[in-house]
């Protein structure tokens, strides 16, 4: 039986689709480290970490943010459910800056009822965002 030469990858966040196309390579942000795709490989279903995703088809490579779902792998098809998925062009720089300082001023400046780990998620998250954005300005 011959190798998929391509992947169909579809991306789904908890408020949109946002990615159903045909694609040949995608790079994903998993729980316990970033991991690549290509047609052919072996299934496997993977929790997702936070970070920037990527996929290419052809020379065109795509940037987004996603944080926290499930990656379903099978050897045609990537399926990503995640709870946030941005493209990089959706990404609203200014506000992921202002979502970053005020992260990053809680957690200078801890309270007693502070959630540390809430603090540091928005501060992971606005830095993704952040990431992301940049490159997509780069590569404009």
């Amino acid at each position: 039986m011959a190798l998929p030469t391509h992947l169909q990858l579809q991306i789904v966040a908890a408020d949109k689709s946002l990615v159903n196309e045909t694609v040949d390579e995608v790079e994903i942000p998993g729980a316990d480290g970033y991991f690549g795709v290509l047609p052919g490989h072996t299934p496997l279903l993977a929790l997702l970490g936070a970070g920037e995703m990527w996929y290419r088809r052809g020379a065109d490579v795509q940037h987004l943010a996603i944080a926290f779902g499930f990656a379903e792998v099978q050897p045609d098809a990537v399926t990503i459910l995640a709870q946030i998925a941005e493209r990089a062009d959706e990404i609203d720089v200014a506000r992921a800056e202002a979502a970053k300082r005020r992260a990053e001023e809680r957690l200078a400046k801890p309270t007693l009822d502070m959630d540390f780990e809430r603090a540091r998620l928005s501060l992971l998250k606005s830095l993704i965002r952040l990431q992301v954005a940049t490159r997509a300005r780069i590569r404009a």
